[in-house]
């Protein structure tokens, strides 16, 4: 009886240890993002596995330039994880039209992010929100700091003051006064049109017209930016026609050029092979005491796959994606990829925190073309890499590149006609 008795326990407890793994949870993530596998893997999954027992996450990335049509198949086969990372506006919206992402507005911590953090992930009208936002990028200007030391330079504030510096260090000669190319041409919307254009049209007050048709984009505010495009070939270096991005990259990192129009998503890289302190600067605005804007760029978020087999274990993922402790973590391992939330999140990294204190000082806004703007024929989004490029090296005017892009709207955009 005794031998039985303690069979029966052992049994019992086996039994009993099988029913708890077997209850266990394990939700697969897919992401375009391979090179932050390290990060999920040793610091976000393990923060979240330890306040949920039950529940177990794999991170299972694809490469970038495979990641959209792969999981496009694994969705159709039914074979997709159960968290989809998810692009901003429209790739993501289609995703969401055809059934393949649940609704998550109603998750709590949704209310810790605001319009403009949603806005990469919401219907047009605003009624649905089908991924959570992770992170933005902050555009701005990066610059090196022993070269303003040694020029003799301060940090610009104003438009007046920033061209001011560029020719005091173009005077000097030590020194590129500005970091960049337009060979690939993006650089030249992203990190010039984009960067420059918020303080102009007002973020956005000015996208918001645009989108609804009450502005033109020959208006002055939308001109104006290409007005400063304008100016700055002269401070670019010579060849800056053929520069390509990596060239641009290496330039400032060697310490060769002073002030380089950033994205933060350069931290990270520029930290590795900067050997200088580098700071990091707002864009000007057109005279003291404007108020001013940034770029503040919806990039990546987290969305439920519709059909995933465990809906309640990945809403409960998706809810601690809106905490504070994964605004922490999330932007304090990817520095220069900032939180979406409304958390006050201290950043570690000097440079991070620059960028992201603008937040503080500047009203936010996303890229002019991103949203509903880039579905026609003319995309706008890629449009405005050829107008940015093209007024730089002089072979357009403002007035022309403005009246391009508004005919190319207008050509399709009903609300424009």
């Amino acid at each position: 009886m005794k031998i039985k008795s303690l069979f029966g326990a052992a049994t019992a407890v086996l039994l009993g240890s099988i029913g708890v793994a077997s209850a266990d949870v394990t939700l697969t993530i897919e992401s375009w993002r391979n090179d932050d596998l390290s990060i999920w893997q040793e610091k976000i999954i393990p923060a979240f596995e330890a306040e949920n027992p039950g529940i177990k996450v794999v991170f299972a990335p694809t490469a970038p330039a495979q990641y959209n049509s792969a999981l496009n198949a694994k969705l159709e086969a039914g074979t997709a994880g159960d968290l989809i990372t998810c692009r901003p506006f429209d790739g993501s919206l289609s995703l969401y039209k055809a059934g393949h992402l649940g609704e998550v507005g109603d998750l709590d911590n949704m209310k810790n992010f605001g319009a403009v953090a949603k806005s990469g992930w919401s219907t047009d009208d605003g009624s649905a929100i089908f991924c959570v936002p992770m992170a933005s990028v902050i555009h701005g200007f990066i610059y090196n700091k022993d070269a303003f030391k040694e020029v003799g330079v301060s940090v610009p504030t104003t438009v007046d003051g920033f061209f001011s510096t560029l020719e005091k260090i173009k005077q000097d000669g030590s020194y590129v006064p500005l970091s960049m190319g337009v060979a690939d041409q993006w650089e030249a919307a992203t990190m010039g049109y984009a960067n420059i254009g918020v303080n102009y049209w007002k973020g956005e007050e000015g996208r918001q017209a645009v989108i609804a048709g009450d502005m033109k984009l020959t208006h002055p505010d939308w001109v104006a930016p290409y007005a400063q495009l304008a100016k700055w070939g002269p401070y670019m270096g010579d060849g800056y026609e053929a520069q390509s991005y990596p060239d641009s990259q290496n330039m400032f990192t060697l310490g060769r050029a002073a002030i380089y129009p950033a994205g933060s998503w350069e931290i990270s890289g520029f930290n590795a092979q900067a050997d200088f302190e580098m700071g990091a600067f707002r864009v000007p605005v057109q005279a003291a005491g404007d108020e001013c804007y940034i770029s503040d760029h919806v990039d990546i978020a987290l969305g439920m796959n519709k059909a995933t087999k465990n809906p309640e274990a990945a809403r409960t993922f998706l809810n601690w994606v809106g905490s504070a402790e994964f605004a922490d973590l999330y932007a304090n391992s990817l520095p220069g990829f900032f939180s979406l939330s409304d958390h006050n999140v201290n950043m570690t990294d000097p440079l991070a925190q620059d960028f992201v204190s603008w937040r503080g000082e500047c009203n936010s806004s996303i890229r002019p073309y991103h949203q509903i703007l880039s579905r026609g024929t003319p995309n706008l989004a890629n449009e405005y890499w050829v107008t940015s490029a093209n007024v730089i090296r002089g072979s357009m005017t403002p007035e022309e590149a403005a009246a391009h892009m508004q005919k190319g709207l207008a050509s399709w955009y009903a609300p424009q006609q």
